[in-house]
Order: structure tokens, then sequence, then C-alpha cells
């Protein structure tokens, strides 16, 4: 595995864009077995297999710092100026020793710390840097704000002339094309490597619901639909089920997950379940239907149960509910869907249309379930929302940021 520098003025805690890019990376590096080593001015310690190497001279404030940034934006490199550079060239030699790859955040685009920009390039002309990707967010040079205090000449055209060797990597196809005319670059040479979210930070996910979610790879699921019941005939988890084949017949890759155990009270209950079981079989869903109480289990394959904790992750996560039962006194799921934002998809009972009212796609416990099932899909395809959530779920986790875009960057493509 490789070792991976980060560098910037600051680091993790502090809040920003960049800050909070350079965290997930480290943490996402860490957990896929590589060494992170965040380099910066400022900063704390993160979490087990990520190192961390500060020193203040590296940030973009503090009174020599500043000095100095007040003296080049007049115009002026002085002495003082070329003594930081020199030390900051020594102190980084040793700080990326054993380092395979550099990603370097904004110091070769932007002009807060200019002896830190110049110091990675007097280590880069003297082949003395590892690899280096220049992760560029901003660019002075492109920034009104900035331009008065910039200069032709050294060290200000570091930030706007093309380092040999470098990879480029940009946030976006829009700061793709800015930084490719600023450096006179085919765009094609610039990667774009977009931010990302913290799927179990973000809906605060427990750490049960993760690793359940790894199992059953649930992300996958287009769309993930929750039927939160215990496994009873008046739940109608047959017609779930139908429901379930019939949309994977329509090419949809749906995951159906059933959260309850087969119910206590009624022996009858462990017949019903033998019947799910084979109509999952039959209906051509053996693997879009998930029973909770076969996979979620302890060491000794007991079914393990369903915390609070757990069944809001799940809604927090599901595309929409399904919840075919024949009858109910209540229905508190549909409360928790609608709590949760998600789509309703339920019988047309008459307990379900007083709390739900309008906001939910209703269906009769004898239709067929193919129309059902073309029902939810239609609806689905009508929402913005569920599209973007796919595409989130999918493509813009920090994870899935890792293996499809920076892996390939780590591996020198």
């Amino acid at each position: 595995m490789s070792t991976v520098a980060i560098l910037h003025y600051a680091g993790p805690p502090y809040v920003g864009g960049v800050e909070i890019t350079m965290a997930a990376h480290a943490r996402v590096l860490a957990a896929q077995g590589h060494h992170a080593r965040i380099i910066a001015g400022k900063g704390a310690a993160l979490a087990p297999g990520v190192d961390l190497r500060l020193l203040p001279e590296l940030g973009s404030r503090g009174p020599l710092l500043e000095r100095l940034a007040a003296e080049l934006a007049r115009g002026v490199v002085s002495a003082e100026f070329h003594a930081l550079t020199e030390r900051l060239t020594t102190w980084l030699a040793d700080a990326l020793a054993g380092c395979d790859v550099a990603m370097v955040h904004n110091v070769l685009s932007l002009h807060k710390n200019l002896a830190f920009t110049a110091a990675l390039r007097r280590l880069h002309d003297g082949g003395r840097l590892p690899r280096l990707l220049a992760w560029c967010h901003d660019f002075a040079w492109l920034d009104p704000l900035y331009q008065p205090a910039l200069h032709p000449g050294y060290p200000w055209d570091l930030l706007r002339e093309p380092w040999p060797g470098v990879r480029y990597v940009v946030v976006s196809e829009d700061r793709r094309g800015m930084l490719a005319g600023l450096l006179g670059l085919d765009p094609a040479r610039i990667a774009v490597v977009t931010p990302g979210v913290d799927l179990q930070a973000l809906l605060k996910l427990e750490p049960e619901t993760v690793a359940l979610i790894d199992q059953l790879d649930l992300l996958a699921a287009a769309p993930l639909l929750l039927l939160p019941a215990r496994i009873t005939r008046r739940k109608n988890i047959e017609l779930g089920v139908q429901i379930a084949g019939a949309l994977r017949r329509q090419g949809a890759a749906v995951r159906l997950v059933v959260t309850g155990p087969p119910g206590p009270h009624n022996p009858a209950n462990a017949a019903y379940l033998a019947e799910l079981l084979a109509l999952r079989r039959d209906t051509g869903a053996a693997e879009a239907v998930i029973f909770l109480y076969e996979c979620f289990t302890d060491a000794s394959g007991q079914p393990r149960p369903v915390s609070d904790a757990m069944l809001a992750d799940l809604f927090h996560l599901a595309d929409g509910l399904l919840f075919p039962s024949r009858y109910e006194g209540f229905g508190i799921p549909v409360l928790e869907a609608g709590l949760s934002g998600i789509p309703i998809f339920c019988s047309d009972i008459p307990p379900l249309r007083a709390t739900a009212g309008e906001a939910a796609s209703y269906f009769a416990s004898d239709e067929p379930p193919d129309l059902i099932a073309g029902r939810i899909v239609a609806a689905l395809a009508a929402d913005q929302r569920y599209a973007l959530r796919q595409r989130v779920r999918t493509t813009y986790t920090w994870e899935a940021i890792f293996r499809r875009e920076i892996m390939p960057l780590l591996a020198g493509a």
C-alpha cells in the first residue's frame, strides 16, 4: 500500500471545503489500508492510520507570513522571503520522506503562502518530491480580488505556469476549463475529482447499519424499498414480495427490506414464512427481498432485534415505503415515512388514508402486482429527488469517488 501525503495551509478539523476534502481523503485512504500523512500549518489528529506533521510557517496567517504577504503584494521579494523558502524546503523534504504520492491542495494555484509554493517547486525541480497531484480548488490569477496582489515574474508566475510532470486535479468541469485556460493545458490532462458526502456522518447512521449496508450492498438498490413489519399474514407481505418480483421483471434493481422477524404469538406464522420464502424464489425476487431476520444475526445465528435507531436509519436511506397491509389499527410507518420525506406506496385502507391523505400512492390488495409495480416505477421516474438520491448514493460518496477516481491517480493513471 502507498504512503500518501496531503498538503495544505491548514488541515482538519478547521472547517472549509478544502479541509473537509482532506479529512475525507485521509479517512478513506486509511480505511483502504494506505498510510495517510497530513502536512499543514495547523490541524489536529484525525484517526488511527493518519499521521500529522505541522509547521506553523506552512500556514497562511501569523506575523511573519502576513509581513511577507504585504511585501509581496507590493511586488517586493525580500531576503526574508528567500530565507523562509529555504527553511521550508529543508523541512518539507524531511516531512515528505517515504511518501509515494503528494496530494497538494491549492498551494500550486493560490498565493496564500508563496514561500510554501516556492519550496515545493525547489524540491520538485530537484527530483526530491514524490509524484505530485496538484488539487486546484481556487486560482489566484483568475480572481479579481487577488489580482492586485500579483505581479509578473517569480514567485507569482509559479501559480500560472504548468509544472512539468505534475498531474493537475480540479473539482468540477467548470474548474477544469478555467485551469486549462490559465495554464495553457489540454483539458484532457486535468482530472476532475468532485468532493463527496460522508453518508454515515450526514445521516448519523449507526455502525451496525453501515455494516449491514455493506453486507447487503444496499446503496446499489434502485429503488430501495422498506417494509417495516413483523412477518404475519395481516401485513400481506406476500404482495410486497410479488411487487418486488414484478419490479425486477420490469428492469428495476429493487431491494425490499422487511425489517421484522416472524410473529411470535401465532404458530401459523412459521407456515406463512415458508410460503413467503417459496414465493420469493418463484417470483424471481430471490435477490430482491431481504428478510432482516435472516441476515442480521448474532454469533450463534440467532436473529438480532432491529433497534429504533437502525429502523430510523433505514427510513433515511430508503427511496420509498411499501406497506401492503390488509388491515391496520393505525399504521405508524406512514407517519415515519412522512417525517423522513420518502414516497409512500400503501394499501388503500381507511386508517392509512386517514393518516397519509393525498400524500400516498394507494393500491388495492387484489390488484395485479405488475400494475402496482408499474405505478411505483412511474412515480419514482417522475421524482427528480429520487434520481438525485440515486446519483449521490452510488456516485458521490467519498468511498465511491475514491474507488472510481482517486485510486487510478494514486496508481499513476
